[in-house]
């Protein structure tokens, strides 16, 4: 066994084609040796999931650029090596975004690194706007092209808004965390970035009347389009306090933020927030988390009727810090790196009918336990006829999502 096998994902020393070409080549050598590869971006998500031992890193750094942006038709392709950052400074020009609000976690994993749009694409990361128009981020994924485990050079959906293209191979790849095919360039739809937006902020009791409210903020007319919950307050709030946002034109915004105070009235007196742009990128990027470089930290996917009883679990288990995004339905969990504690966030999870993500730990920890939960048996095999049938060899990423 090659010594290399050992090398870390995120290895300065990656091979890093400038070309689709180059990195189908790469792939094809790979694949006709038999060499694992350990795929990246600039490396950033290392500590996620489960370590990655490869004979060879293989990056997408080097594919950078943004390819197509017709602003007119709110249509974007990139290189999967491209920074948020780039595509946001393009985008700012003509007042667009992208609607999943992807995030920025760097400062969450330490590193100094930007995520690239091909990392983002493959982790399937979005923030706080997932709830409100446009959905998640492989939502808003048009096409892509890619790099299968043999080399060959597939291409999903198109640069339309509306595309029949059989299998849709963009979702299924959204996500993947680059187990199934090396993303090249991706294709994405925008909308208007709003005029204006305005934040309330509810203190309430306790995690289940935080979530009750929000719930009835989703549930209203107006049109939240963040909905957070921070359990022990931070950011300048003094304890648990509610986040509500509104996005519009400034003058539709205040009449609809009286009345959607209106609605949270039953919980208690909410606050108006101008703009509060930094409190919702703090929120995306899990800073009030607070997590600590040693702790590990979690994500909980689940009904928000359910948050409230995975919270109380989690509290009885250990001395758990949380955040809540999504109305409840994203819980942000960070604690010891331990065995026993992770085996807590599994029971919370699972008794709430949920799921977890082991999102950042040591990789002692990592290769201890699952970092995901198991899949029901038909979909494992499902699954595993879609591996074999886009990297045969089982090359790319292995063990990453096991």
């Amino acid at each position: 066994m090659s010594a290399a096998l050992n090398a870390p994902l995120n290895a300065p020393g990656a091979e890093a084609p400038a070309s689709e070409a180059e990195l189908a080549g790469a792939v094809r050598d790979a694949f006709a040796a038999r060499e694992s590869l350990a795929v990246q971006g600039l490396g950033g998500r290392a500590a996620s999931l489960r370590p990655v031992r490869a004979a060879r890193p293989l990056s997408t750094r080097a594919l950078t650029g943004i390819t197509l942006y017709r602003p007119q038709e709110l249509v974007l392709s990139a290189r999967a090596g491209t920074t948020l950052p780039e595509i946001e400074a393009a985008l700012a020009g003509h007042r667009q975004m992208i609607a999943a609000e992807p995030p920025d976690l760097a400062a969450l994993f330490g590193v100094a690194t930007p995520p690239t749009l091909g990392g983002l694409v493959a982790a399937g990361l979005s923030g706080p706007r997932r709830i409100g128009v446009g959905g998640a981020l492989r939502d808003q994924v048009l096409g892509v092209r890619a790099v299968t485990g043999d080399g060959e050079v597939i291409r999903s959906g198109g640069r339309v808004h509306k595309n029949v293209t059989g299998l849709d191979l963009c979702k299924l790849l959204s996500g993947s965390h680059g187990t199934l095919a090396v993303l090249s360039e991706i294709t994405l739809k925008l909308v208007p970035r709003p005029e204006a937006s305005l934040t309330l902020a509810l203190p309430v009791a306790d995690v289940a009347a935080g979530v009750a409210a929000l719930s009835a903020g989703l549930g209203s007319p107006y049109g939240v389009s963040g909905a957070a919950l921070l359990p022990a307050g931070g950011e300048g709030f003094s304890g648990p306090t509610a986040l509500l946002r509104l996005e519009d034109f400034f003058q539709f915004l205040g009449r609809r933020g009286d009345a959607l105070r209106g609605v949270l009235a039953p919980w208690g007196e909410a606050a108006r927030l101008e703009g509060a742009d930094s409190l919702w990128c703090a929120v995306a990027e899990a800073r009030p988390l607070a997590a600590a470089p040693e702790e590990a930290v979690w994500r909980l996917s689940l009904r928000p009727g359910r948050a409230a009883a995975a919270v109380a679990a989690l509290r009885a288990a250990f001395p758990a810090k949380l955040l809540l995004d999504w109305g409840g339905g994203l819980v942000w969990v960070a604690g010891p790196a331990s065995i026993a504690v992770h085996g807590a966030v599994m029971a919370a999870a699972r008794a709430a009918g949920g799921t977890f993500t082991l999102f950042r730990a040591p990789d002692s920890l990592r290769m201890a336990v699952p970092v995901l939960p198991p899949e029901p048996a038909p979909l494992a095999a499902i699954g595993a006829r879609v591996k074999a049938a886009l990297d045969p060899a089982g090359l790319l990423n292995p063990g990453r999502m096991g």
